[in-house]
Parts: structure tokens; C-alpha cells; sequence
């Protein structure tokens, strides 16, 4: 029997090794190498960013300028959007036959050419041009960028990095607006062509940083190239065995045989897109209708709460509330900006501590607060025939208060959800399809808001987004499972019960506690 261990004070203890076996483990480091990937796959989403933004202010000085009217100003600012469904329409396809990577490229590439089209307009006919080539750019954009993320991100951090595109949206709306207020002491012909001309700039640089990236481990195995894929798949876990998990999960999902390790291998039944339409909208098994029905819904809502009339509009709905000039607009407008990149900052470290389902709950409430009550503020002011500091005061506030609780939830969160539900072989058409929800309302929203509050009264209008934020958050309550911590292949699992998610999520942890054990 081996003599017992005393410690220094002569009281009887463990050997030092084996009380380390019962300390806590350290938190895994972020993987450095999928944080590089996802950032600069995400800064495409800039080039959106920065048309919402720059529009805003670009518009008071083009209806100058080009003597619009205002229905001529309307379908400028929100015809892009409408425009985009193009490029959505086409990325789907455009990334599985040339790659994830080089649909990023051809994002900025496209922009670069609408935005300088749109900085030597000489006309509406010209802009309208311009718009039209920036929108197609703007589409493949928005669908590839959060399908590359989250196809290269591991699972501890898939909602942080996923989370990117809507943090690089928002910096590009700030950017947008500091812009505005930059370039608007030029001549009146020259502000506006600088602020809409500038935008191509950043796209040369994103495309070229982006040749830098490795391919999307998942494409690289739906092309039969094993060997790219682990080596991809090494560096952008968070282990080794993390690695040889998610390929044996990609090589299950692409019907590739689990002991096949050869480099390269004939993949089965390979297409482009064939087929795929079919089985998510002709089809569709049950899980997939369930998917398909979260992720258009949540793209629906996050444009149907007004948040676009908002960051397009937000210069008119300070001018309503009773400030009239030009630079204090813009500055309340910077605010705005400002506000809404902080709080999507504080999202993306929330998103894989907190999950999506409180944040999302959470940041609809919000809104629908904060909607409210600047319809009320903007009903008193409209009815009244003096100035009312306070309604003024609520109305900054509340405008503030929306983007904040949009940000920490609903702005990040649909990109992230949308991304990470879709079986494989679905993804990118799938993902592609809540992007053209997405812009389709957008669009709508961006072409109608000064004609809806014309209408309605602007209280009426934000009255109304608030009743449709409500109705979001009954849809979202009751058809949404969590996914946080889930890896890609094991989120389908919990969807195809529609509004009993939770029994089935409670039969899963069931089974994976009795596999542990």
C-alpha cells in the first residue's frame, strides 16, 4: 500500500494530478484562421450597407438636383432592392458551379460597375441604370456571404461569425450616412455623384482580399475534393477531431461513403441546382416545409417591422418630428448609425452565449415598444400646431431605442437562422430564396413609405409595422427551435414537427444524454 500524501500543513491530500482532472476546462480559443474567413466574407455586405445609408441623404440632394417628385424618389431608393432578387435568383446556382469564393468576387465586381455608373449619372434614366447593375451585385452579395460563413465556421462559434453580414451591413449604413454628411457642402451636382460614386471603391479591395480565402469545405466535397476539404476543415476547426466530425457529417450529406478517404472521389448524382426547386417547393418532406417556412418567415418580418423605412426615411421622419434643417438632420440621422453598429457588436458575442431564441424574442418586444411609441409621438406632433420638445425628444428616442433592439436580435439573428437550417444540398437555393423574400418586401416598403404615411398619417404607418412585429413574435414563439450549439447536419433534426419543435427537442437531448452515459 502506498504511503499517504500529506501537504505542507500535514493535512492528508490528493496528488497534484489528480486533482487537475476535476478542474474546470478552459474555454476553447476562437479559431483564429474561420475568424479571417468569415470577416472577409461578410465585409461584401458593406456594399448594401452603404447604398441603405448613402440614399438616405443622397435623395433630399438628387430630388434637387434631377427634379423628382417624390414617387420618382421612392422607386429610386427602393427599386435596388427589387433589382437584387436577380442576383439572389442567380447566386443559388452561380455558387455551386463556380464556388462560394468566386460568387463573392463577382459580387463586388458587379457593384463596383453599378456604383460607378450610378457616380456619373447625368440623369434619372442614368441613375436608374446604375441602380439597376449595383442591385444585382447587392443580391449575390447578401445570399452567398452568410451561406459561406456559416459552411467554413465551426459550431462553438457559427453564430458569432455568422452573425457577420448584418454587422457589416450596419457599417456600411454608418458609413453611408457619414458620407452624406461629408459630401454635402459640395456643389449640389457633385455631392450627390461623389456619395453614390464612392461606394464602388471599397468592392475593388473586398474582391481582391477575398482570392485569399479557401473554398467552402462543403462545396469542395459536393465537387468530390476530399483532400481540399480536410485541409480547410483542419484549420477552421477547433480541433482536429472536430475536423474529422464535420467531414464524416458533409461526406454522409453529400452520399459519400464514411470509410472513402481517397482525395479525390465521383461524387453521385452530382448537379448544379437540377432537381433542387423541385424538392423544396413541388416536394417538400416535412422537415423541409418547416424550414422553408422559418426562414422566409423570419427574412418576411425582419423587413415587414419598418426598419427600412426607418434607416432609408429616417432624414423625412426627423423633418416630421419638427427638426427642418439639412445638418442637424444628418447628424440625427449619424446617430441612428452609430446607435444601430454598437448594439449588432453587442449581438454577436450574445448570439452563441445567450442562444437565438431569447435574443429574437427578446428584440421583437423591443420594437414593437419602440414602434409604438413613436407613433404615438408622431401623432402628437402631426396634430399639433406648435412645437412640442418632448414629442420631438421621444421621437429621437424611440427612433434610437428601434434600432438598438433590432440589432441585438432580429437584424443578426435572420441571417444567422436562415443560413444554418438548410440541409447541404438545399443551402444555397434555400438561403437564396429568403433572400429574395427579404428584398422583395424591402422593396415594397422602400417604394410605398412616403406614399403609406401620405395615406395613413406617419404615426399610422409605424402603428401598423408595430402590429405586424406582433404578429412576428406569435410566429416566432411557437415555430422556432433553437439552434445554438447544434452542428449544421443536426439542426434538421429538430425541425418537420412544426408547432411541437419542443417535444422533439426534448426526445433528442433524451438520446444524446443515454449515448453519452
Amino acid at each position: 500500500m502506498a504511503d499517504p500524501k500529506f501537504n505542507e500543513n500535514g493535512v492528508l491530500g490528493k496528488p497534484k494530478e489528480l486533482i487537475t482532472e476535476f478542474d474546470p476546462p478552459k474555454p476553447a480559443k476562437r479559431n483564429k484562421y474561420a475568424f479571417a474567413c468569415a470577416m472577409l466574407a461578410s465585409m461584401t455586405s458593406v456594399l448594401l450597407g452603404y447604398d441603405i445609408g448613402v440614399m438616405s441623404g443622397a435623395q433630399k440632394y438628387i430630388k434637387r438636383d434631377l427634379l423628382c417628385n417624390d414617387g420618382q424618389i421612392e422607386i429610386l431608393v427602393g427599386i435596388l432592392n427589387l433589382y437584387s432578387l436577380i442576383g439572389s435568383a442567380l447566386a443559388g446556382r452561380t455558387s455551386d458551379w463556380i464556388g462560394r469564393r468566386y460568387t463573392i468576387v463577382l459580387a463586388g465586381a458587379i457593384f463596383f460597375i453599378g456604383a460607378i455608373l450610378m457616380g456619373f449619372a447625368t440623369n434619372y434614366a442614368f441613375l436608374m441604370v446604375g441602380r439597376f447593375v449595383a442591385g444585382i451585385g447587392v443580391g449575390y452579395a447578401l445570399m452567398i456571404a452568410p451561406v459561406y460563413t456559416a459552411e467554413v465556421s465551426p459550431a462553438s462559434a457559427r453564430g458569432f461569425l455568422t452573425s457577420f453580414p448584418e454587422v457589416f451591413i450596419n457599417a456600411g449604413i454608418l458609413l453611408g450616412y457619414v458620407s452624406n454628411y461629408a459630401f454635402s457642402r459640395l456643389p449640389l451636382h457633385l455631392g450627390w455623384r461623389f456619395m453614390l460614386g464612392i461606394g464602388g471603391v471599397p468592392s475593388v479591395f473586398l474582391a481582391l482580399g477575398v482570392l485569399g480565402m479557401p473554398e467552402s469545405p462543403r462545396w469542395l466535397v459536393m465537387q468530390g475534393r476530399l483532400g481540399d476539404a480536410k485541409v480547410v476543415l483542419d484549420k477552421t476547426s477547433d480541433s482536429l477531431e472536430e475536423s474529422k466530425f464535420r467531414l464524416a457529417d458533409i461526406k454522409k450529406a453529400a452520399g459519400i461513403p464514411e470509410d472513402c478517404d481517397d482525395d479525390i472521389v465521383k461524387v453521385s448524382n452530382q448537379s448544379h441546382g437540377e432537381g433542387i426547386w423541385k424538392e423544396l417547393l413541388i416536394h417538400p418532406t416535412p422537415t423541409v416545409r418547416h424550414i422553408l417556412m422559418a426562414a422566409v418567415g423570419i427574412h418576411f418580418f425582419q423587413q415587414a417591422t419598418g426598419i427600412d423605412a426607418v434607416v432609408l426615411y429616417s432624414p423625412r421622419i426627423f423633418e416630421k418630428a419638427g427638426i427642418v434643417k439639412d445638418t442637424p438632420q444628418l447628424l440625427a440621422t449619424i446617430a441612428v448609425g452609430f446607435v444601430k453598429t454598437m448594439f449588432i457588436l453587442v449581438a454577436t458575442f450574445l448570439l452563441d452565449k445567450v442562444g437565438r431564441r431569447p435574443l429574437l424574442l427578446t428584440s421583437v418586444v423591443g420594437m414593437i415598444v419602440s414602434l409604438m411609441s413613436l407613433g404615438v409621438a408622431l401623432t402628437i406632433i402631426d396634430h399639433s400646431d406648435h412645437k412640442i420638445t418632448w414629442a420631438i425628444a421621444l421621437c429621437i428616442a424611440t427612433v434610437l431605442s428601434y434600432v438598438a433592439f433590432f440589432s441585438i436580435g432580429m437584424g443578426p439573428i435572420t441571417w444567422v437562422y436562415s443560413s444554418e437550417i438548410f440541409p447541404l444540398r438545399l443551402r444555397a437555393q434555400g438561403c437564396s430564396m429568403g433572400v429574395a423574400m427579404n428584398r422583395v418586401v424591402s422593396g415594397t416598403i422602400g417604394m410605398t413609405f412616403l406614399s403609406l404615411y401620405k395615406a395613413i398619417t406617419i404615426g399610422g404607418a409605424f402603428f401598423l409595422f408595430a402590429g405586424v412585429a406582433i404578429v412576428g413574435l406569435v410566429f416566432f414563439y411557437t415555430l422556432f427551435p433553437e439552434t445554438q450549439g447544434k452542428n449544421l447536419e443536426e439542426v434538421e433534426q429538430v425541425f418537420g414537427t412544426f408547432f411541437r419543435w419542443r417535444s422533439r427537442q426534448a426526445e433528442l437531448n433524451r438520446k444524446k444524454e443515454e449515448t453519452q452515459n
